[in-house]
This record gives C-alpha cells, sequence and structure tokens, in this order.
C-alpha cells in the first residue's frame, strides 16, 4: 500500500485522467440503471406491493390484467378457499378530463375493496376505506397536472364524475398514475350488461407458494407476482434493452480499465525490474498493485454516486430516475471487480518481468 500511495501521489496528472474516465462510465452506469429502475416503477409500482403476492387471473390470457376477465362466482370459489386472503381488483385505463378544463390525462384505474390489503398509503387526504360514492384516491404525481384535493374530473368514456380525496405516491401502472376507487364506484363506470363475461381483472392473493399450490380453480390460473408485472405490455422488452445497455457498458470498461492499467504497467517494467532486483517478491508487486487500483476504483466510485445523486435532485419529477441503496452498492461492487479483473492482465506482466531484461532495456 504504501509504494502504491507513492506512486499516485508523484503521478498525480496520469493518475486523474484515469479518474476521470472510470468516474465517466460509473456515472453512466449508475444513471442508466437509474432510469430503468424508475421506469420499472413507472410501469408496475402499483402491482408490486408486499401484500400482492400472487394473483388470479383467467386462463389462457398470457397473464394480462387487460385480458382477464373473473366471474362474480369465480370470485366467490376463491375466497372460500383463501378467505380475507384474497380481494378483487378491477384494472381499466382511460383518458379523464378536469371539470373546466380541456386538459386530458391518461390515467388507470383500480377498483378495489376499500377495506382489505390493496388500498394505498394516503400521504395527503382521506384514507380510501373512509370515502363513498364515486371519490377517489390518486397517485400524486397527477398533482402535475394541476389535480388538487377537491379537484373533480370527467371520465371520458362514460362521462362519469369523480372527485379527489386524497394523494398516495408511487403508484403508476403502465406509465401511467393510478387513480383508485371502490368497486361500487368503477362499476358506474363501467356498467354490467348481458353481455358482460366478468367483471374482475385478476384476484389479488397475499399468500404462500405452498398455499398457491393448493389452489385449483376451473377457468384461472394463479400466477405470481413477477408473472404479472413481466406481462405488462411493453415491460420486457423495455427493460430487456436497458439491461444489455448496462451489460454492454460494463463489459466495455473491462476492457477500457485493463487496456489502461496495462499501458500504465508496460510504462513501469524497469522500475518493476529493479524493485525485483532489490529483492521485492511477485506478492509484494502484486499487492502493490492491486491497492492501487483499488484505490482508483474507490474513488471514481465514490465521486460517480455523488455526481449521479447531485443530477437525480435536479431532474424533472416527470422523469422516471429511481437510486435505492442496494442498486448503488451492487453496481460499486460489480466496478470494484471489474477492476481487478481489468489488472490481470498487468499482474502477468509483472509476474514475467525479468530484472536484468528490465533494466537493460531502460538503459
Amino acid at each position: 500500500m504504501f509504494l502504491a500511495l507513492k506512486e499516485l501521489k508523484h503521478s498525480k496528472l496520469r493518475y486523474v485522467l484515469v479518474i476521470f474516465i472510470m468516474t465517466l462510465i460509473v456515472w453512466l452506469v449508475l444513471f442508466v440503471s437509474g432510469l430503468a429502475n424508475g421506469l420499472a416503477k413507472e410501469n408496475a409500482s402499483a402491482i408490486e406491493q408486499d401484500s400482492a403476492t400472487h394473483f388470479v387471473v383467467q386462463d389462457e390470457t398470457e397473464n394480462r390484467l387487460a385480458r382477464s376477465a373473473i366471474t362474480d362466482k369465480q370470485l366467490e370459489e376463491v375466497k372460500a378457499e383463501y378467505g380475507e386472503k384474497a380481494t378483487p381488483l378491477q384494472v381499466n385505463t382511460a383518458t379523464i378530463v378536469p371539470k373546466n378544463s380541456k386538459q386530458k390525462t391518461d390515467v388507470t384505474y383500480f377498483g378495489i375493496d376499500k377495506k382489505q390489503f390493496m388500498a394505498p398509503v394516503v400521504t395527503e387526504g382521506t384514507a380510501l376505506k373512509d370515502l363513498t360514492g364515486n371519490e377517489v384516491v390518486v397517485d400524486d404525481k397527477m398533482k402535475a397536472d394541476n389535480f388538487k384535493l377537491g379537484s373533480r374530473f370527467t371520465d371520458e368514456r362514460s362521462g362519469v364524475v369523480y372527485t379527489i380525496k386524497g394523494f398516495t405516491t408511487g403508484q403508476a401502472y403502465s406509465h401511467t398514475p393510478v387513480v383508485y376507487m371502490n368497486g361500487s364506484a368503477f362499476d358506474e363506470m363501467i356498467p354490467k350488461t348481458k353481455h358482460t363475461i366478468g367483471k374482475y381483472s385478476a384476484i389479488v392473493l397475499n399468500i404462500t407458494d405452498k398455499e398457491a399450490e393448493k389452489g385449483n380453480f376451473k377457468g384461472l390460473t394463479i400466477v405470481t407476482q413477477k408473472d404479472i408485472v413481466e406481462n405488462i405490455p411493453g415491460y420486457s422488452a423495455e427493460q430487456g434493452s436497458l439491461t444489455m445497455m448496462i451489460v454492454f457498458l460494463i463489459v466495455i470498461a473491462t476492457f477500457v480499465l485493463a487496456a489502461f492499467f496495462y499501458v500504465i504497467t508496460i510504462q513501469k517494467m524497469s522500475q518493476f525490474g529493479v524493485l525485483k532486483a532489490l529483492g521485492a517478491t511477485n506478492a509484494y508487486l502484486s499487492r502493490s498493485l492491486l491497492s492501487q487500483i483499488l484505490v482508483l476504483a474507490i474513488i471514481s466510485i465514490v465521486i460517480s454516486i455523488l455526481l449521479t445523486l447531485g443530477v437525480a435532485s435536479i431532474l424533472p419529477s416527470g422523469m422516471p430516475f429511481a437510486m435505492t441503496p442496494m442498486m448503488i452498492t451492487g453496481i460499486s461492487a460489480i466496478f470494484i471487480v471489474v477492476s481487478v479483473l481489468g489488472s490481470l492482465l498487468s499482474l502477468y506482466r509483472v509476474f514475467k518481468v525479468d530484472p536484468i531484461e528490465a533494466i537493460g532495456g531502460s538503459n
């Protein structure tokens, strides 16, 4: 470590450039990862609740809520098996228009039992369980469209008017804010007719995998929360593209860092030769090189994290960006491993250096 720090201090400009390049790469990966996570939350945060472990959907619907239709009779069968651990969910994507305005907003309606576990946590206003009639709780991103407590809006298709009585946060589905309402308010928007097959999109379960295996209902399938999320239209393609981009960035970073460290090692071959001639072992030189690389990697990662958090704080509220401590820790660990992998070629050159050739070559 002593030798590594002395060299870093002696060749400041060289290693500042290395830190600059590493910082840019890590920053880019952190930023793209934040966007990927933000987009994932915009697509499925209303579904990704700890209490919603499994979903009952209609057979042969590819696990898509928009294609599933469950009847009252089927709901009763599921409730007979799971009791209060089962609650119905009605989903409908629509366009709303505020009263006294022509501005349109796309939303997703969630019709739920207001007293059961799918009810959202209200951050402002009245809880869903205390609402009556056509009163609703909406995601707070709708505030950006000038919605506030007491605002009234009209469902464009049905003409039904709803009143906002509460706000929740982080509740989105398919890149639209979620509007929570009681099942009766949902039914008023989409009244049942003689042609209606089933009014529920799914039945949400709060059960274990073992309990899910016991469920066997005709015409219905029990799937996991992950199955539902991955089959939200566009989710898998969107996340797959961003994940592939992140993987390529990490692979490119490995080769770039390997090239940087290798060139720097080649420039120091005569120094390594002198140190070996003076009795320095391969193990000592390897520890010195690895210590140097780890110091550079840690400095770059810390700067990148600070830059990412700084940029995140000034991003527009509408931009889907979300970082978590686990994500930051994971990416940081990956880049430390990548830095070590990038040094392997340099370590090989250090092992193979011959003191006599290195010293003679410098002359």
